[in-house]
């Protein structure tokens, strides 16, 4: 997409290269609530400060929450969202009493089992291990030559940062925040949803009630694809991010993006 568009990848704080404070009330350098109204202004600020003019947002699972909340936040800086197998968020407090008995008092459970520091560590240390993150990337992605020891890596290296263990453990235990339709129900810009039609934890058939939003433009069932397209299929996902983005822009300025970038370094 770099060659048509300038493109940010942004690691939200807490996941990837970003800075990993310890979770707790906000305390700035020292303490973040880990909560997508903290992940949402992170965007805002970072379209602000360096992107300096309104985007278009695009996020997968989690981040899709955290695209839409910063949208909400500042209808200002987003021109329009791609949401890519947006999480439903099944354990929220709110929609667990919709789930089977044994989710609504499991997931629970485990959350408090997690707060004894000791075993909250114990468990990040058995998850954070190549041959368990390669085995749950199989099951996300249908295509298993999509798995590769560079994903396995990327994916495990931040699990070494420092505050890694206890920002994980602050997640698992997040079940409060906002459901993805309260988000939808207010959103200020056009939406594209695209979706793996194989994705094990984010069913198409709950996503697709998603398509009855007014800002939903389109709803895109992706066949024999699991829970992180633009990365197991971009080939098909990218094409059609394009040309929605394209389709939002005059001629005259996807002209000028695509001639700036193609003499960029």
């Amino acid at each position: 997409m770099a060659a048509t568009c300038r493109v940010y990848a942004l690691d939200l704080i807490g996941f990837g290269g970003s800075a990993k404070p310890t979770p707790g009330s906000l305390d700035p350098g020292t303490h973040v609530e880990y909560t997508f109204e903290t992940w949402g202004q992170q965007i805002v600020d970072f379209c602000r400060e360096v992107i300096g003019e309104p985007a278009f947002l695009i996020g997968n699972s989690i981040g899709c929450i955290a695209a839409m909340q910063a949208a909400v936040d500042d209808p200002d800086i987003a021109r329009g969202i791609a949401l890519i197998n947006c999480s439903l968020r099944l354990l929220h407090d709110r929609r667990r009493i919709t789930q089977p008995l044994h989710k609504r008092l499991g997931a629970p459970l485990l959350q408090q089992i997690l707060k004894a520091r000791w075993i909250g560590h114990a468990f990040f240390k058995q998850i954070a291990q190549p041959a368990t993150v390669r085995k749950i990337l199989l099951k996300a992605y249908i295509n298993s030559e999509a798995v590769t020891d560079e994903l396995v890596d990327l994916i495990l290296a931040p699990a070494s940062d420092l505050g890694a263990v206890d920002v994980f453990l602050a997640f698992t235990a997040y079940s409060q925040g906002p459901l993805p339709e309260d988000l939808l129900q207010v959103l200020p810009c056009p939406a594209i949803i695209l979706w793996g039609t194989d994705d094990p934890w984010e069913p198409i058939a709950l996503g697709q009630e998603f398509a009855k939003f007014s800002c939903v433009e389109r709803f895109i069932p992706l066949q024999g694809v699991g829970h992180c397209p633009q990365d197991e299929a971009p080939e098909l996902v990218n094409p059609i991010l394009l040309e929605w983005i394209s389709g939002h822009l005059d001629t005259t300025r996807f002209d000028t993006i695509k001639e700036n970038t193609a003499s960029s370094p």
